[in-house]
């Protein structure tokens, strides 16, 4: 990383000026017209040893000046005292070159050096919708799973569903109680929402949910157990059409069916840390941290809950692949619940505890505000995929555009505009989907990266056309060299920081850079010098867009 020998460059000119070691950044400047890079070495130390700022970046600046490297052409100084570097123009042919010559394995490193990481996320329940929430959480899961494996790390995929419990006993129960005929998952889905309304309303439903809960748990019935196999293989392969849609493909599934046992034994395994309380068994976790609570791990059924089941699910999942990191992404609503959970954690397996990342997530909300699913008022994933799809078909039925394969580019566009309204916001926040600006082929939105992305592929296909062969000429660098040999860094910090926001703001700051050169130059044109380079910008841009996308989780069409 060119960042990393500008860090030892100047850290070098400080030891020359007799400076003491200290840390010290090394960024961007927020104007491109201040640099390719500033610290505030000169800053800090002037700071600690009381010196005036603009004279000791000055006396460092000479020294940098002095043992300047090739691959910088300017060291100034700025403002209070920062240091200004600028990179030379051989720098940003070298770059250039590189991508041309790596293609799809520009950006990649091995700062993770094949850690063995495990990452858990979409977590649909069988007998309920997969609604978009499930979405949001796939979306972001598929995304850090990838950028962390660009980073080096051998990651595998886990999706964790709830195929017991009370959502699937209300479920099961309603289709006993109605006998109505499952033979789409619309219909078992609507016997959920119903046997949810029953549960509430009626006394008599309650207690058969129950009963039918504990025969779920037991296996004992055999109507009971033909009923709910059907539903979940329904709701499964219903899954599993989505996951494929989506670019998922899970390495692992658990169930809580396969965990709910061994996590009942653990809490059994431990009384001094799960104390029976009114019937059911408890972990008072506010006895080792002040800011947590009490919750139930058994209850008075005696069926083991999440919580309980959590616990054999981290050491299942460490059976099946010893991870040095397993990162679990749910939805925000749970993040004092999973503090309890890796309370207790730390209790009974403190290895795993440690190795546990949980990462939350905002709403991903309408006009309407937050779903839910118990009401039936729940926006399904597959419902505004579909509305979305639609207001994407329209778009491309009334533009002058010959688009072959319409209805599969319309779908991929659409998964674009989701996922990247999804991946464009800072971790953890809230979004309120606008489906206009989701779908603009103009601006900040996953259908202008594929557009994009399918521009720079025309061009370099007509540059073929016209013999013409990209080619890195001693041009003066423009501001497409100033983004270009970032990418690296931005895969690095996304990784780092398990963060694809970084990625997402990255690759729109580029597309938009490139489509102002487009819009201001003839790229192909065999009677222009300059036209190879201009090509060769082309396909560096098509390159990196195709790579980004691919970390995001989205395609890159080469035609829209």
């Amino acid at each position: 990383m060119i960042r990393d020998d500008i860090q030892a460059w100047v850290a070098q000119a400080l030891e020359s000026a007799g400076a003491p070691q200290i840390a010290f950044t090394v960024e961007h400047p927020d104007e491109i017209s201040h640099g390719d890079f500033a610290t505030n070495a000169a800053l800090i130390i002037a700071k600690k040893e009381r010196k005036n700022p603009v004279e000791f970046a000055t006396q460092i600046s000479q020294i940098l000046e002095t043992t300047k490297p090739d691959f910088v052409s300017e060291v100034e100084v700025a403002g209070p005292g920062f240091i200004n570097i600028k990179l030379s123009d051989i720098f940003f042919q070298h770059a250039l070159t590189s991508i041309l010559q790596e293609g799809s394995t520009y950006g990649q490193n091995t700062h993770l050096a094949k850690q063995k990481t495990i990452i858990e996320f979409t977590d649909p329940n069988p007998f309920k919708e997969f609604h978009i929430g499930h979405l949001m959480s796939n979306t972001i899961g598929e995304s850090i799973a990838r950028i962390i494996e660009a980073n080096g790390a051998e990651v595998k995929r886990a999706c964790y569903q709830g195929d017991v419990g009370l959502h699937v006993a209300k479920t099961v129960a309603e289709k006993l109680f109605s006998h109505k005929n499952w033979e789409t998952i619309q219909n078992l889905q609507d016997s959920y929402v119903e046997g949810s309304v029953l549960f509430t309303e009626n006394e008599e439903f309650k207690k058969f949910v129950l009963e039918i809960n504990k025969k779920i748990y037991e296996k004992n019935d055999a109507e009971v157990n033909e009923v709910y196999d059907f539903g979940r293989k329904l709701s499964l392969d219903y899954f599993d059409t989505l996951y494929k849609r989506l670019g998922t493909q899970f390495d692992y599934f658990f169930f809580e069916s396969d965990v709910a046992e061994f996590g009942k034994n653990i809490v059994r395994e431990h009384p001094d840390l799960f104390i029976e309380s009114n019937g059911a068994v408890v972990y008072h976790a506010e006895q080792y941290d002040p800011t947590l609570h009490t919750r139930v791990f058994i209850n008075t059924e005696g069926i083991p809950t999440y919580e309980a089941k959590e616990l054999g699910l981290a050491k299942i999942k460490y059976d099946t692949y010893p991870y040095e990191q397993s990162v679990v992404i749910t939805g925000n609503e749970i993040n004092d619940y999973f503090k309890v959970l890796l309370s207790a954690l730390s209790h009974i397996y403190p290895d795993l505890a440690s190795k546990t990342k949980h990462m939350s997530h905002g709403m991903l909300r309408l006009p309407t505000g937050k779903m839910s699913s118990r009401t039936g008022n729940v926006i399904t994933a597959e419902s505004i995929l579909s509305e979305v799809k639609e207001k994407i078909v329209e778009k491309l039925n009334t533009s002058d555009r010959e688009v072959e394969n319409k209805d599969a580019l319309s779908d991929q566009v659409a998964i674009s505009a989701l996922k990247y309204s999804i991946l464009k916001q800072s971790p953890g926040k809230d979004i309120v989907f606008d489906l206009a600006t989701s779908i603009s082929f103009e601006g900040d939105s996953g259908p202008y990266l594929q557009y994009t992305r399918a521009r720079c592929h025309s061009l370099v296909q007509k540059a073929k056309e016209q013999a013409i062969v990209s080619k890195v000429l001693d041009m003066k660098p423009n501001a497409l060299d100033t983004l270009l040999y970032r990418y690296p860094e931005v895969v690095l910090r996304a990784g780092s920081e398990y963060a694809p926001s970084f990625l997402a703001t990255y690759l729109t700051q580029l597309a938009g850079a490139f489509n102002t050169f487009y819009g201001n130059t003839v790229i192909v044109n065999s009677e222009d010098s300059e036209s190879p380079q201009k090509v060769a910008y082309a396909e560096a841009v098509g390159i990196v867009l195709e790579s980004g996308l691919a970390l995001l989780g989205i395609s890159a069409p080469l035609r829209m």
